[in-house]
């Protein structure tokens, strides 16, 4: 009983936790306390940003990609990967199918490229996006790390939302995740961030959750980092391997893949959800696909420990196998209707409702700028 109060106390505290009440709630693993953390986080988010799920339509454009970080499955240098570009009238065409689907918002990504001819691309795709329903659209874009004036170009044209990882706020652990060729630092990505607050847009960012080497400290400070960056969205999820990668090939090599492992990633995923919406409180948080690539009811876990955002895969069928950031990668097999009705089952599921028609905006973003 006295854990339990001491428990009950340290959910209390919520917003004024500090480093080591993080750590605490992070390293939790009694099935009562971690559901007494849930539902804890749940409740702020029933009251912070109420029980309704927002729908990001995603559409993965391209696979194109000059980046070579270690653990993605479309890095520059995996040649398994059949790379291919989206006709641009299908990509209006599935943005339109989202739009009349009742989405409300819709996230445009690809691999991250940095010629003129790709920032031309999307800056004009952006504005003829907006173009549906006469800007009743909601975008977010993640296209990775750009120059200042590239975002301001894409703001401009109607981009509202961008969505860059910090992948770690550690930025000697970020360096084990890239080669260390000078064009993957970590003080670039972050100023990144800080260019896109500057602009306007709402920014969100996440990391990844289990990566090898990493510990529950440097969790903790990514929340930290959340918060000092002042970040409106939080598209967070666990390391789930790609075998054809240097460190999906080492993590299996060391035996640190077993189902046992994806357990402690996922549960570790969950907590970093509930700790982070206790914290945050009025920020978007991402019930993301690599959740639900460890665990068949992965989504719902993560909105009933406090997320809100959904992203349904809109990416044409025959892209979908081409576009895998990880392994066991959910819903590659289903049509863009397919993924529609399983996820308003999944929302149902938890007693929560799909907020269809809306943006679904970060109550954080609007809240800051009053």
């Amino acid at each position: 009983m006295a854990i339990a109060s001491a428990l009950q106390a340290l959910l209390q505290k919520q917003e004024r936790m500090t480093r080591q009440d993080l750590v605490t709630l992070l390293s939790l693993t009694d099935p009562e306390e971690l559901q007494a953390l849930y539902d804890a986080a749940y409740a702020v988010k029933a009251e912070k940003v109420g029980r309704v799920d927002y729908y990001r339509g995603l559409i993965e454009f391209s696979n194109r990609c000059i980046k070579n970080c270690c653990y993605c499955g479309i890095r520059r240098d995996n040649e398994e990967v059949e790379r291919f570009d989206t006709v641009r009238q299908d990509i209006l065409d599935m943005a339109q199918w989202t739009y009349d689907a009742g989405y409300g918002s819709l996230t445009l990504q690809s691999g991250e490229r940095q010629d003129p001819e790709f920032i031309d691309y999307v800056e004009a795709l952006i504005r003829d996006l907006k173009k549906i329903g006469n800007g009743g659209l909601g975008l977010t874009v993640c296209v990775g790390e750009q120059t200042e004036e590239t975002y301001r170009r894409w703001f401009n044209a109607g981009a509202h939302r961008y969505l860059l990882r910090i992948e770690t706020s550690n930025p000697d652990l970020y360096a084990t995740l890239h080669p260390q060729d000078g064009h993957h630092l970590w003080q670039v990505r972050c100023d990144c961030l800080k260019m896109l607050r500057r602009i306007g847009y709402q920014v969100g960012t996440g990391d990844m959750i289990g990566l090898p080497g990493q510990t529950v400290e440097d969790l903790a400070a990514d929340i930290q980092f959340y918060k000092d960056m002042d970040i409106d969205m939080i598209g967070m999820g666990p390391y789930v391997v790609h075998h054809h990668t240097p460190i999906g090939q080492a993590v299996v090599a060391a035996g640190l893949d077993s189902e046992a492992d994806k357990l402690n990633r996922l549960h570790l995923g969950l907590k970093m959800i509930a700790v982070t919406r206790l914290y945050l409180q009025d920020v978007n948080i991402a019930a993301t696909t690599a959740l639900q690539a460890l665990h068949p009811l992965g989504r719902e876990l993560g909105l009933k420990a406090g997320a809100n955002i959904l992203m349904p895969i809109v990416t044409l069928p025959q892209f979908r196998a081409q576009y895998l950031l990880y392994d066991n990668k959910p819903c590659v097999d289903e049509h863009a209707e397919q993924c529609r009705n399983c996820l308003s089952a999944r929302v149902a599921s938890v007693g929560d409702r799909v907020g269809l028609g809306q943006w679904g905006d970060s109550p954080h973003f609007f809240e800051k700028n009053r």
